[in-house]
């Protein structure tokens, strides 16, 4: 939502697809490298939970809570003397904890590659933007709880399953 400030107090379900939705995420060892990053995202910022979330072969879907806009120390920004920020503290949004994540998992999988031979990528890991939803009430809330738990287990059928897709084409 173009008008929506993404700092602000709230539940966001957010998807994070593979760059080309390559399945870089199916060795057990890149999915726990993944799942440790993700719940280091409550250190990095502490104004944060997380809820439930799911890594899938190729993407991740995740509830992050953002809570009321507490200041989490400076980003990469010009000085709050300086530029558009002049004045008024930074507040980290959604796309900074994404941005953030998406970040340190490309820096901890290109270590992979070196140290254990997980599959090379060319670009870049992950996609240039991610999916997000705003969540409005509790009703949402536990139909996407719910959707994330079942996931895997309707992987054969996911729209981000390169099989089911070239199942589809005639």
């Amino acid at each position: 939502m173009p008008e929506y400030d993404y700092s602000d107090f709230g539940y966001y379900f957010v998807t994070i697809c593979a760059q080309g939705r390559e399945l870089y995420f199916d060795n057990n060892k890149v999915k726990q490298m993944v799942g440790n990053i993700w719940f280091k995202l409550t250190t990095k910022f502490n104004n944060i939970d997380l809820d439930e979330y799911v890594i899938m072969p190729n993407h991740l879907h995740g509830i992050i809570i953002i809570h009321d806009n507490e200041i989490v120390g400076a980003g990469l920004v010009p000085a709050l003397d300086q530029g558009d920020h002049k004045g008024r503290p930074y507040r980290k949004t959604l796309g900074d904890i994404i941005g953030a994540f998406k970040s340190t998992t490309t820096h901890k999988y290109i270590q992979g590659i070196k140290t254990n031979n997980w599959p090379w990528f060319a670009g870049k890991l992950w996609q240039r933007n991610y999916y997000e939803r705003i969540i409005r009430n509790n009703q949402e809330l536990n139909r996407i709880r719910l959707y994330i738990q079942n996931n895997p287990q309707n992987w054969e059928f996911d729209r981000n399953n390169p099989k089911y897709l070239k199942d589809l084409s005639f």
